[in-house]
């Protein structure tokens, strides 16, 4: 068993919260992502944040490629490790 984890980056936390209600039903996650606000450096105001969501992906079985097209949807991206 691995130890991978996909970090997903989104605008702002409605978008996050759509992703993480989608993406069970899209790519089959048992285990509910994780929501991590992450404030740019210097930045006091929330809206300056972006939105993390952090999916646990302990088999490898899913496709980065395919996590990257999904979040696009919400101007979001996978960030690669």
């Amino acid at each position: 068993m691995s130890d991978v984890r996909h970090v997903l980056v989104l605008p702002d936390r409605d978008a996050a919260e759509e992703v993480i209600e989608a993406i069970g039903d899209h790519f089959g996650v048992d285990d509910e992502p994780r929501l991590v606000r992450d404030a740019l450096a210097g930045e006091d105001d929330a809206e300056d944040a972006q939105w993390l969501v952090v999916v646990e992906d302990p088999e490898g079985r899913l496709s980065p490629v395919e996590l990257d097209d999904f979040v696009a949807d919400w101007d979001g991206w996978r960030e690669a490790p």
